[in-house]
């Protein structure tokens, strides 16, 4: 045991020591590009059947996002193609980097573009999670509600 405490630390203990990292600052879309990209991923939802589409302002709330955007698909299929739609779309507008998890079958995929992150689910996954809920405007203590239903 006393041999195990003398070895030479692994780059991952080295880091774990030294504590967390710098916190690089988000540069923020434009806000007439931040409408823009909205736009399109509520139109791209609604044109591929989206239920219950939900877009909540972050803004202030989250460093890792301005907007986030919740909707219900019925079928893998359907949400595999709304993920695989907005891809394509975004990059159309001029988007390139977008990010998208979880788009081989399951109950939820996450698509990070950015400034906003776009949740699919299936109808029995969002109501477990509940992300309205965890974001939404009873969390407020100002009492205006960042969430839009559409």
């Amino acid at each position: 045991m006393a041999e195990a405490a003398k070895t030479a630390p692994t780059p991952r203990k080295k880091a774990a020591v030294a504590g967390p990292r710098r916190r690089v600052k988000r540069e923020s879309v434009p806000p007439e590009t931040l409408e823009l990209y909205l736009g399109v991923i509520t139109e791209s939802l609604a044109d591929d059947k989206a239920e219950d589409i939900v877009v909540i302002d972050l803004t202030g709330r989250a460093a890792f996002a301005d907007r986030m955007v919740v909707a219900t698909g019925l079928a893998d299929r359907q949400i595999t193609a709304m993920a695989t739609h907005l891809e394509r779309k975004l990059g159309e507008v001029g988007l390139k980097r977008v990010l998208i998890e979880g788009a081989n079958g399951s109950d939820w995929v996450l698509i990070d573009a950015g400034d906003i992150v776009v949740h699919l689910f299936k109808p029995e996954a969002r109501a477990l999670y509940a992300l309205e809920r965890m974001w939404g405007a009873e969390l407020d203590d100002a009492g205006e509600g960042p969430v839009q239903t559409l």
